[in-house]
């Protein structure tokens, strides 16, 4: 068992095992036809790439599902920044079993990384502005959590986790339920009854104010240009207080998510960190 580490939970047992009967089926021939019954060995898998780490669960979870007699070692944990050549795990055992999981622990580990890495990458780059960046339910389906702890441990707040814990009124229930007004009034006193922050999504100066009459937590600003960004949280501010948080949001990138930061906004939601973040190139080697 890998020191110091705590028994996975269901949801990562569940996911490892499957991603391991993805990839051995009916059994791993090469392995076995290559490598001697019996034959111990040491892996280590390290970084080649800078990033940061995150995954550790997840890999723990999926060598213990494909050899409860391998040994980790793990040298970083959640949240860890890495440069290329970092050894993040060392893996002693049946040199069988080493092999046959080499793939679905690494594709699950670099997956989460690269989220990691690209959130890390966002949040560097409003540092001093005051805003904070999100990450959205733009997600692999049945990763959700993992995909979302993964932007956490770079650095990024989690959004909502789903359609129960939080009212966000987009375009599409707007217009279906007849206008700003007509939605913020039809949500209000059950969220408040349910403890729900209540968002709605705000296309121009119009709806912001009318937004503003009916007193949400958030207000969502998408798809307005920095100096559109910036009159809202001007009409926003001047405003007697509390005011509701004011989030930016569509087609941020690194290129120019300083720029939406510098308007003076609360909250970024950045949709690419979980739908378009690159992979972490991760290597697993085995000793001589």
């Amino acid at each position: 068992m890998s020191a110091g580490r705590p028994t996975a939970d269901a949801e990562l047992v569940e996911r490892a095992r499957a991603a391991l009967a993805e990839d051995v089926g009916d059994g791993d021939r090469t392995t076995a036809w290559t490598i001697a019954e019996g034959t111990r060995g040491t892996a280590r898998i390290f970084a080649r790439a800078s990033g940061v780490i995150a995954g550790v669960p997840l890999a723990d979870a999926t060598l213990e599902a494909a050899d409860p007699g391998l040994v980790r070692r793990w040298r970083v944990s959640e949240g860890d920044a890495v440069e290329p050549g970092d050894e993040l795990v060392t893996i002693r055992g049946a040199l069988r079993s080493i092999l046959t999981a080499e793939r679905a622990t690494l594709n699950g580990l670099s997956h989460l990384s690269g989220i990691a890495t690209l959130a890390s990458r966002y949040v560097r780059a409003i540092e001093g502005t005051g805003a904070r960046i999100l990450d959205t339910r733009k997600t692999t389906p049945g990763w959700r959590r993992l995909e979302k702890a993964a932007a956490a441990a770079g650095g990024a707040v989690n959004h909502r986790m789903g359609l129960y814990d939080m009212v966000l009124i987009k375009e599409n229930h707007i217009r279906g339920a007849g206008g700003v007004g007509a939605a913020l009034a039809a949500v209000r006193s059950r969220a408040r009854a349910e403890g729900l922050e209540v968002e709605i999504e705000v296309t121009g100066a119009d709806e912001l104010d009318e937004a503003l009459r009916h007193g949400p937590d958030r207000i969502l600003l998408d798809n307005l240009a920095p100096a559109e960004l910036a009159d809202a949280v001007r009409r926003v501010r001047e405003r007697p207080e509390p005011h509701p948080l004011l989030e930016a949001s569509g087609g941020v990138t690194l290129d120019t998510v300083r720029e939406v930061a510098s308007a003076g906004v609360d909250l970024i939601s950045v949709g690419a960190i979980t739908h378009s973040a690159p992979a972490l190139d991760l290597s697993l080697q085995v000793e001589p």
